[in-house]
């Protein structure tokens, strides 16, 4: 299955020590590195030309590391992909506020993350018509 969306969109550094890793990146590279959510912290790193990031505390059981982010169409297909060409998923389709992130393990033991954005739902707008009426439509 070829992805036509499958671009690098980020990284993540793991680590169970993501206060010390975030003061290393902070004092050796200059990234701005913001206050933890959900165990994560957004990293920029502050060249236009870059990637940012973030780097986040995972469970003892995920693999720890660098890992890539990417963007993907439909993490269901793409996880269904994976594992037939054999890869292990790490964690299933998670959901948050604007995307859904997934990871998975590739057989070569490389940990990459998978992110779906959310599409966003059905808007309603007006359009003139004939008359001076005005006709609701939806954009999809």
């Amino acid at each position: 299955m070829k992805n036509p969306n499958g671009k690098v969109v980020g990284f993540e550094l793991s680590s169970q020590e993501p206060e010390k890793a975030a003061s290393f990146y902070s004092n050796v590279f200059g990234w701005k590195i913001s206050e933890p959510q959900w165990d994560f912290r957004t990293v920029l790193t502050g060249h236009g030309e870059g990637i940012n990031g973030g780097i986040s505390k995972g469970p003892q059981d995920h693999p720890h590391g660098t890992r890539i982010q990417i963007e993907v169409n439909s993490i269901k297909k793409t996880l269904h992909a994976a594992k037939e060409n054999g890869a292990m998923v790490v964690r299933d389709k998670m959901e948050f506020d604007d995307f859904f992130l997934a990871y998975l393990v590739d057989p070569t033991g490389v940990g990459i993350g998978l992110i779906e954005k959310k599409r966003k739902g059905k808007r309603t707008f007006t359009i003139p018509r004939k008359g001076n009426r005005f006709v609701k439509a939806r954009k999809y």
